[in-house]
Formats: structure tokens, C-alpha cells, sequence
């Protein structure tokens, strides 16, 4: 099957050419700080998952 997606010194080049953006910094909590609020909401507190009243 030669040829039949172009040649492969095409391959790369918008990539490359590109400028390099920097993905957001994300500040989820810890897994186990989330396991201890979840647990603190749901047992604690006494509320149910998508139902709010």
C-alpha cells in the first residue's frame, strides 16, 4: 500500500510549525481530601445526589 495516504516527508510539518500553547494549570483536590468531603456530604450531612429540595 505505498503512496496511498501521501508521502511521508509531508508527515509533521503543520504540527511543527505550530506555536507551542500551554495548557491551564487544573487544581483538583486530592483524592483523598475529595473522598473525605464526599463522604462528610453524602453520610454526615445526609444529602442525596442530584436531589436538592
Amino acid at each position: 500500500m505505498p503512496g496511498s495516504h501521501g508521502s511521508l516527508t509531508k508527515a509533521g510539518k503543520v504540527r511543527e510549525s505550530t506555536p507551542k500553547v500551554k495548557g491551564r494549570e487544573r487544581h483538583t483536590p486530592i483524592p483523598r481530601l475529595r473522598n473525605k468531603r464526599n463522604f462528610h456530604k453524602r453520610f454526615v450531612q445526609g444529602q442525596t445526589i442530584g436531589v436538592r429540595k
